[in-house]
Protein backbone atom coordinates (compact mmCIF):
# COMPACT_ATOMS: atom_id res chain seq x y z
CA UNK A 1 0.00 0.00 0.00
CA UNK A 2 1.09 3.20 -0.60
CA UNK A 3 2.47 5.41 2.43
CA UNK A 4 0.23 8.14 4.38
CA UNK A 5 -0.34 11.83 2.34
CA UNK A 6 1.95 14.13 2.87
CA UNK A 7 1.55 17.63 3.07
CA UNK A 8 1.05 19.66 0.45
CA UNK A 9 1.40 16.90 -2.43
CA UNK A 10 -1.84 16.52 -4.47
CA UNK A 11 -4.53 13.47 -3.86
CA UNK A 12 -6.22 11.55 -7.05
CA UNK A 13 -9.01 9.60 -6.98
CA UNK A 14 -8.61 7.08 -10.18
CA UNK A 15 -11.88 6.19 -11.89
CA UNK A 16 -11.30 2.19 -13.18
CA UNK A 17 -13.13 1.76 -16.24
CA UNK A 18 -12.42 3.65 -19.29
CA UNK A 19 -9.96 5.66 -17.47
CA UNK A 20 -7.10 3.42 -15.97
CA UNK A 21 -8.49 0.63 -18.19
CA UNK A 22 -8.93 0.82 -21.72
CA UNK A 23 -12.06 -1.19 -21.89
CA UNK A 24 -14.36 1.31 -24.51
CA UNK A 25 -14.48 -0.95 -26.92
CA UNK A 26 -15.31 -4.32 -24.98
CA UNK A 27 -18.23 -1.87 -23.42
CA UNK A 28 -19.34 -1.57 -27.02
CA UNK A 29 -18.54 -4.67 -28.44
CA UNK A 30 -20.95 -5.59 -24.91
CA UNK A 31 -23.58 -2.95 -26.25
CA UNK A 32 -24.19 -4.41 -29.07
CA UNK A 33 -23.95 -7.74 -28.77
CA UNK A 34 -26.64 -7.15 -26.12
CA UNK A 35 -28.54 -5.39 -28.62
CA UNK A 36 -28.79 -7.76 -30.84
CA UNK A 37 -30.43 -10.33 -28.25
CA UNK A 38 -32.61 -8.19 -27.82
CA UNK A 39 -33.43 -6.99 -31.76
CA UNK A 40 -31.85 -3.34 -31.25
CA UNK A 41 -29.61 -1.83 -34.18
CA UNK A 42 -25.84 -1.78 -33.41
CA UNK A 43 -24.35 1.70 -32.57
CA UNK A 44 -20.90 3.35 -33.77
CA UNK A 45 -18.45 4.36 -30.97
CA UNK A 46 -19.19 7.87 -31.80
CA UNK A 47 -22.80 7.47 -31.43
CA UNK A 48 -22.14 5.57 -28.25
CA UNK A 49 -20.15 8.20 -26.97
CA UNK A 50 -22.79 11.22 -28.05
CA UNK A 51 -25.55 9.56 -26.19
CA UNK A 52 -24.20 7.52 -23.38
CA UNK A 53 -25.22 8.83 -20.16
CA UNK A 54 -25.74 7.97 -16.29
CA UNK A 55 -28.36 6.70 -14.72
CA UNK A 56 -27.98 3.81 -17.89
CA UNK A 57 -31.73 3.57 -18.53
CA UNK A 58 -31.58 7.01 -19.93
CA UNK A 59 -28.57 6.30 -22.26
CA UNK A 60 -31.05 3.46 -23.48
CA UNK A 61 -34.47 5.92 -23.88
CA UNK A 62 -32.32 8.28 -26.06
CA UNK A 63 -31.88 5.01 -27.89
CA UNK A 64 -34.93 3.71 -27.70
CA UNK A 65 -37.08 6.88 -27.42
CA UNK A 66 -38.87 5.81 -24.41
CA UNK A 67 -37.36 4.84 -20.67
CA UNK A 68 -37.33 0.87 -20.67
CA UNK A 69 -39.47 -0.85 -17.91
CA UNK A 70 -38.12 -2.67 -14.61
CA UNK A 71 -37.93 -6.23 -16.63
CA UNK A 72 -36.10 -4.48 -19.48
CA UNK A 73 -33.81 -2.70 -18.08
CA UNK A 74 -32.75 -5.75 -15.45
CA UNK A 75 -32.60 -7.94 -18.65
CA UNK A 76 -30.43 -5.29 -20.77
CA UNK A 77 -28.21 -5.08 -18.10
CA UNK A 78 -27.31 -8.57 -17.61
CA UNK A 79 -27.13 -9.03 -20.78
CA UNK A 80 -24.40 -6.05 -21.33
CA UNK A 81 -22.50 -7.35 -18.25
CA UNK A 82 -22.60 -10.74 -18.94
CA UNK A 83 -20.51 -9.99 -22.42
CA UNK A 84 -18.66 -7.51 -21.02
CA UNK A 85 -17.05 -9.75 -18.31
CA UNK A 86 -16.60 -12.07 -21.42
CA UNK A 87 -14.48 -9.68 -23.11
CA UNK A 88 -12.57 -8.15 -19.36
CA UNK A 89 -9.91 -10.96 -19.47
CA UNK A 90 -8.20 -9.89 -22.18
CA UNK A 91 -7.94 -5.93 -21.34
CA UNK A 92 -5.00 -3.82 -20.99
CA UNK A 93 -4.33 -0.49 -18.80
CA UNK A 94 -4.45 2.33 -20.75
CA UNK A 95 -1.38 3.72 -22.55
CA UNK A 96 0.99 5.34 -20.24
CA UNK A 97 -1.25 4.22 -16.96
CA UNK A 98 0.73 1.70 -15.25
CA UNK A 99 4.06 4.20 -15.29
CA UNK A 100 2.00 6.98 -14.16
CA UNK A 101 1.06 5.47 -11.18
CA UNK A 102 4.57 4.41 -10.29
CA UNK A 103 6.08 7.93 -10.55
CA UNK A 104 3.24 9.73 -8.67
CA UNK A 105 3.68 6.99 -5.74
CA UNK A 106 7.63 7.72 -6.04
CA UNK A 107 7.05 11.58 -6.16
CA UNK A 108 5.48 11.18 -2.58
CA UNK A 109 1.87 12.25 -4.27
CA UNK A 110 -0.96 9.71 -3.13
CA UNK A 111 -3.40 7.74 -5.38
CA UNK A 112 -6.78 5.46 -4.62
CA UNK A 113 -9.63 4.16 -6.98
CA UNK A 114 -13.49 4.45 -6.58
CA UNK A 115 -15.12 2.55 -9.24
CA UNK A 116 -18.42 1.36 -9.80
CA UNK A 117 -17.62 -2.33 -10.73
CA UNK A 118 -18.24 -4.51 -8.71
CA UNK A 119 -15.78 -4.81 -5.87
CA UNK A 120 -15.14 -8.72 -5.57
CA UNK A 121 -14.07 -8.29 -9.70
CA UNK A 122 -12.26 -5.19 -9.92
CA UNK A 123 -9.39 -6.21 -6.86
CA UNK A 124 -8.40 -9.70 -8.47
CA UNK A 125 -8.05 -7.42 -11.85
CA UNK A 126 -5.72 -4.64 -10.02
CA UNK A 127 -3.67 -6.95 -8.73
CA UNK A 128 -3.59 -9.11 -11.90
CA UNK A 129 -2.15 -5.66 -13.44
CA UNK A 130 0.37 -5.40 -11.00
CA UNK A 131 -0.98 -1.91 -9.71
CA UNK A 132 -2.63 -2.50 -6.66
CA UNK A 133 0.30 -1.17 -4.21
CA UNK A 134 -0.18 2.12 -5.72
CA UNK A 135 -3.68 2.99 -3.83
CA UNK A 136 -4.08 4.26 -0.80
CA UNK A 137 -7.33 2.56 -0.93
CA UNK A 138 -9.33 0.89 -3.69
CA UNK A 139 -13.49 0.65 -3.76
CA UNK A 140 -15.72 -1.09 -5.91
CA UNK A 141 -19.43 -1.22 -6.07
CA UNK A 142 -20.47 -3.87 -2.63
CA UNK A 143 -24.20 -3.86 -4.34
CA UNK A 144 -25.41 -1.29 -3.04
CA UNK A 145 -25.13 1.57 -5.79
CA UNK A 146 -28.05 3.85 -4.60
CA UNK A 147 -26.76 7.45 -4.76
CA UNK A 148 -24.71 6.29 -7.69
CA UNK A 149 -21.01 7.52 -7.95
CA UNK A 150 -21.49 10.80 -5.28
CA UNK A 151 -22.73 8.57 -3.08
CA UNK A 152 -19.84 5.95 -3.50
CA UNK A 153 -17.42 8.76 -3.51
CA UNK A 154 -18.45 10.13 -0.32
CA UNK A 155 -17.79 6.90 1.29
CA UNK A 156 -14.17 6.44 -0.41
CA UNK A 157 -13.28 9.76 0.87
CA UNK A 158 -14.50 9.27 4.54
CA UNK A 159 -12.50 6.53 4.19
CA UNK A 160 -9.30 7.76 3.86
CA UNK A 161 -7.72 8.99 6.86
CA UNK A 162 -5.69 12.11 6.52
CA UNK A 163 -6.67 12.79 2.80
CA UNK A 164 -8.88 16.72 2.42
CA UNK A 165 -10.99 16.96 -0.48
CA UNK A 166 -9.01 20.51 -0.92
CA UNK A 167 -6.30 18.28 -2.25
CA UNK A 168 -8.16 15.78 -3.89
CA UNK A 169 -8.90 16.00 -7.74
CA UNK A 170 -10.96 13.25 -9.71
CA UNK A 171 -9.95 11.93 -12.94
CA UNK A 172 -12.20 9.78 -14.65
CA UNK A 173 -13.65 9.32 -18.40
CA UNK A 174 -17.65 10.39 -17.38
CA UNK A 175 -19.30 13.37 -16.19
CA UNK A 176 -20.93 11.39 -13.14
CA UNK A 177 -16.91 11.66 -11.96
CA UNK A 178 -17.43 15.52 -11.71
CA UNK A 179 -20.41 15.38 -10.39
CA UNK A 180 -18.92 12.83 -7.91
CA UNK A 181 -15.99 15.38 -7.14
CA UNK A 182 -18.26 18.41 -6.88
CA UNK A 183 -20.41 16.22 -4.53
CA UNK A 184 -17.66 15.90 -1.78
CA UNK A 185 -15.89 19.16 -2.35
CA UNK A 186 -12.86 17.55 -4.70
CA UNK A 187 -12.08 18.94 -8.08
CA UNK A 188 -12.12 17.10 -11.36
CA UNK A 189 -10.30 16.16 -14.79
CA UNK A 190 -11.97 14.93 -17.31
CA UNK A 191 -10.47 12.13 -20.13
CA UNK A 192 -11.63 11.77 -23.66
CA UNK A 193 -10.58 7.82 -24.38
CA UNK A 194 -13.51 6.54 -22.58
CA UNK A 195 -17.42 6.48 -22.51
CA UNK A 196 -18.18 10.15 -23.44
CA UNK A 197 -17.69 12.64 -26.29
CA UNK A 198 -15.17 15.65 -25.44
CA UNK A 199 -18.84 17.33 -26.32
CA UNK A 200 -20.64 16.01 -23.43
CA UNK A 201 -17.58 16.34 -21.11
CA UNK A 202 -17.25 19.82 -21.74
CA UNK A 203 -20.55 20.58 -19.99
CA UNK A 204 -19.17 19.15 -17.15
CA UNK A 205 -17.06 22.69 -16.55
CA UNK A 206 -14.00 21.00 -15.73
CA UNK A 207 -10.43 20.63 -17.88
CA UNK A 208 -10.80 18.00 -20.27
CA UNK A 209 -7.98 16.08 -21.71
CA UNK A 210 -6.90 13.23 -24.16
CA UNK A 211 -4.29 11.68 -22.22
CA UNK A 212 -3.64 10.20 -18.89
CA UNK A 213 -0.51 12.43 -18.48
CA UNK A 214 -2.02 15.40 -19.56
CA UNK A 215 -4.34 14.26 -16.79
CA UNK A 216 -1.90 13.89 -14.08
CA UNK A 217 -0.71 17.32 -14.72
CA UNK A 218 -3.99 19.26 -14.80
CA UNK A 219 -4.68 17.48 -12.18
CA UNK A 220 -1.43 19.08 -10.27
CA UNK A 221 -1.92 22.62 -11.35
CA UNK A 222 -5.66 22.46 -10.25
CA UNK A 223 -4.46 21.41 -6.51
CA UNK A 224 -1.46 23.92 -6.31
CA UNK A 225 -4.14 26.62 -6.93
CA UNK A 226 -6.40 25.83 -4.38
CA UNK A 227 -2.78 25.24 -2.30
CA UNK A 228 -1.94 28.32 -2.82
CA UNK A 229 -5.66 30.79 -2.38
Amino acid sequence: MASPQHAGTTHIVWDWNGTLLHDIHAVLDATNAAFAETGMPSITLERYRDLYCVPVPRFYERLMGRLPTDEEWAAMDAMFHRHYWERAEGLGLTEGAAELLAARQAAGHTQSLCSLAPHDMLLPLIRTHGIDAHFLRVDGSTGDNAGGKAAQMARHLAALEGVGSDRTVVIGDAVDDAVAAAHVGARAVLYTGGSHSRASLEEAGVPVVDTLAEAVEAADRIASGVRHV
